[in-house]
């Protein structure tokens, strides 16, 4: 029999995976409690029937307010995603995305929490080293602390899952986007061109465009997270389309949406840029009962249409 959950935590819930998980959750009448310091999450994001708490998982008044909730299951999506501030200072981002995690994670556990649900990586996950699409059998070898980061929070919670029993599910995503993605900072690909080619501004590509990756849509991945609440497991799954698409094929697909009349602009690669990511979703298919449906044509056409109304 599936589990069923009252009371949910979602940390990072005012984001842009998070907020679309509290939608979900609130529609199958769960009481959903929202922790988000607003670093990148935005307030309008937040779902009106949920309950909102303007904190950082780092906040030493979190224990406090978890043990007030008392949540049947987290969703920890909170993260520090500043891939730049990450190389610059490692120490900071291993705060929040390993002991930030363990933290919550910890706090959950000792709380009686019936599962732990953690927003993971894949395409940090794996180097060129490994050829796509990845399974999960393949050995995790990140080189970014925000992969590097990811990973020992992943171990950090199978040691919850030992020590307290808590099943934990760390769902490894491909590029996610749609609509609420920011178009600034450290934004998804599909979200920066969007914008630039809507305002009819230029567009850079990095390097020659050939890189590949696995993009899959936001609703796919809110399924997914419904899925890893409702079945009986624990583990590490891949969220992905297995699907490999370059950045040039992208930009036109996105310069078609738009109506765009800019032109392809190539600048410098990024220096240590996987060239090549996909991830193999068939442990999904066969425990979760997951598999992507939104293609990425039409999830493009759903992005861009939010952005033309939002912009």
């Amino acid at each position: 029999m599936p589990q069923k959950y009252k009371t949910a935590l979602v940390t990072g819930g005012a984001g842009f995976i998070g907020s679309h998980i509290v939608d979900a959750l609130i529609r199958r009448h769960i009481k959903v409690y929202v922790v988000d310091d607003l670093s990148r999450g935005l307030t309008k994001n937040v779902n009106p029937n949920a309950h909102f708490t303007k904190m950082s998982i780092l906040n030493p008044q979190l224990p406090k307010l978890m043990e007030r909730i008392k949540p049947d299951i987290v969703f920890h999506c909170a993260a520090q995603i500043d891939v730049r501030k990450a190389v610059e200072d490692p120490a900071f981002d291993a705060e929040a995305n390993i002991l930030g995690t363990l933290k919550v994670a910890h706090l959950a556990g000792k709380l009686g929490a019936k599962k732990f649900i953690f927003c993971s990586t894949g395409g940090a996950m794996y180097s060129d080293t490994a050829r796509p699409p990845y399974s999960e059998k393949i050995s995790a070898d990140p080189i970014s602390p925000y992969g590097i980061a990811k990973r020992s929070a992943e171990m950090y919670l199978y040691f919850e899952h030992m020590v307290h029993g808590m099943p934990f599910v760390a769902l490894r995503y491909a590029n996610v986007y749609g609509p609420r993605q920011r178009c600034d900072g450290e934004a998804g690909v599909i979200a920066i061109f969007g914008k630039k080619m809507l305002e009819g501004k230029q567009a850079v590509i990095n390097g020659e465009g050939k890189q590949t990756r696995d993009y899959v849509y936001i609703d796919d991945v809110v399924r997914a997270n419904m899925l890893a609440m409702t079945h009986p497991v624990s583990g590490i799954y891949h969220i992905g389309t297995s699907i490999q698409t370059s950045v040039n094929t992208l930009f036109r697909k996105i310069k078609k949406l738009t109506k765009s009349s800019v032109p392809e602009r190539h600048e410098s690669a990024c220096p240590g840029e996987v060239m090549r990511s996909a991830l193999d979703y068939r442990k999904a298919k066969k425990e979760l009962g997951w598999v992507p449906q939104v293609s990425l044509d039409e999830g493009l056409k759903k992005t861009i249409a939010w952005m033309q109304m939002h912009t």
